[in-house]
């Protein structure tokens, strides 16, 4: 296939009628239809938890309505199926990363197992509309967003954590049936990733594109980070063919080797829940090896934490980020490193009177409100002091949730906030920043507590 064509039929989506092609236009244009959740009575949400204090209790039910409920809309095409909108007018599609903070708190609400199936079966039938276009080495990918039609088809995929949020979706509500529809898919969709972002069979992933556009390889991850500022697209190092294009990155990058790794051990644990052994013991050596990779040729003792490496010549990017942090969310570090990571965590550099900043602020390009240069994502606080919670370090866990709770409560629930004022910045009620509800439902604060009553 030569590489014009791939990028032409990449960019196409599923043939539409005119009439629905009309109406994803119109629809485009202003604000979505009310969805299916919309109108629930607050009351009704409020009766589902209890907390120690009525201001983390408005906040939760803001959370449930405003980055929840409200977020799940209606089909339309290309999706079949109810679908999660993340909010604003630019974000128009179900992305992977966002959703898996909302169906982690769909999965306690009463009544919403079908709802959640919908939205995991958007990206199967995805993944089958993208195999019947696509070469071989290509198949089996998730987008990183499923946009709403016209827009056309995007072709590099997002952080890899469908799998974790199908773990915790089941952990809450334990729906097998979900594992069934799920798993088989899960599974190609990571030999997807580390046949196009391993790309030196060594276990560290990189970005990558089949546009060719470097910042399309970057927002695989997390978009403007200071370590991906040299990052350059290659051809494929190892595979030949006449239709190569310079699609994957140089540079190997933490976050979503932690995330990928992270999927795994979810993907694993369900396998053996369905008893699907082979498929546990096929998981467990991909973990096992991207593990030992990232603690030898990622983890920098001066640094304290684990740094992107330059793919030919495993020389370390000389700035950490908040992708650095990632690997203790996996499970990646050594108990000592964790250590280690917990003292850097606990400097300066990092503790900016809203942590956590998502470059070191003594980097000269940190920025207060910084895109991924500086800002402070909910999202990434949450997976940093989950990790920190789950190596034992509760108390800087604690500091980094609370303060991330007491800010939302202060500045409202917003997509990213001002390091430094904690002012909020980007998207009002923005979905992925129900992962402030999730820092208290999973014990992780000290001073807000929310559980599920009962």
């Amino acid at each position: 296939m030569k590489r014009r064509d791939f990028i032409k039929i990449a960019s196409s989506s599923i043939a539409f009628s005119p009439l629905l092609e009309r109406l994803a236009v119109a629809a485009g244009k202003g604000a979505y239809a009310p969805g299916p959740f919309s109108g629930i009575p607050r009351a009704e949400i409020r009766s589902l938890f209890e907390s120690n204090r009525e201001d983390a209790m408005r906040l939760t039910e803001d959370i449930v309505v405003k980055c929840v409920l409200e977020k799940i809309l209606s089909p339309m095409p290309p999706m079949q199926h109810n679908w999660i909108y993340p909010g604003g007018p630019y974000y128009k599609g179900q992305w992977i990363w966002d959703s898996m903070f909302v169906v982690d708190i769909l999965s306690i609400l009463p009544g919403k197992k079908k709802v959640i199936r919908d939205i995991f079966q958007n990206y199967w039938d995805f993944q089958d509309r993208w195999n019947a276009r696509m070469p071989e080495y290509a198949q089996d990918m998730i987008t990183v967003a499923i946009k709403t039609a016209p827009q056309p088809v995007r072709q590099f995929s997002q952080i890899p954590i469908l799998a974790w949020g199908v773990e915790r979706v089941y952990c809450r509500n334990g729906d097998k049936e979900l594992l069934k529809q799920c798993l088989p898919r899960l599974e190609k969709f990571h030999d997807w990733y580390w046949r196009e972002r391993d790309v030196t069979h060594i276990g560290l992933c990189t970005v990558g594109a089949y546009t060719g556009k470097i910042q399309h390889a970057r927002w695989e991850t997390f978009d403007y980070e200071c370590n991906m500022d040299d990052m350059k697209l290659t051809v494929h190092p190892t595979r030949k063919g006449p239709n190569e294009g310079k699609w994957y990155g140089d540079t190997l990058v933490t976050g979503n080797t932690s995330y990928l790794i992270m999927g795994e051990r979810s993907l694993m644990r369900l396998a053996e829940i369905i008893g699907d052994r082979q498929m546990a013991a096929r998981r467990k050596q991909r973990i096992d090896k991207a593990v030992t990779a990232m603690r030898t040729h990622m983890w920098d003792e001066k640094a304290g934490t684990f740094l992107s490496v330059k793919r030919d010549t495993m020389e370390k990017v000389p700035v950490a980020t908040i992708s650095s942090w990632i690997p203790l969310t996996a499970g990646v570090p050594t108990e000592a490193m964790a250590k280690r990571m917990a003292e850097v965590l606990h400097s300066d550099a990092w503790q900016t009177p809203l942590p956590v900043p998502t470059v070191d602020r003594t980097d000269p390009r940190w920025r207060p409100t910084g895109f991924w240069r500086g800002d402070v994502w909910p999202s990434t606080n949450y997976q940093i002091a989950r990790g920190l919670f789950d190596y034992g370090h509760i108390d800087l866990a604690a500091d980094i949730a609370d303060k991330t709770v007491a800010n939302a409560i202060k500045n409202g629930i917003n997509e990213h906030y001002d390091s430094m004022t904690g002012k909020g910045i980007g998207i009002k009620d923005y979905c992925m920043s129900s992962s402030i509800l999730t820092m208290m439902l999973d014990g992780i604060t000290k001073k807000y507590k929310v559980k599920l009553r009962g």
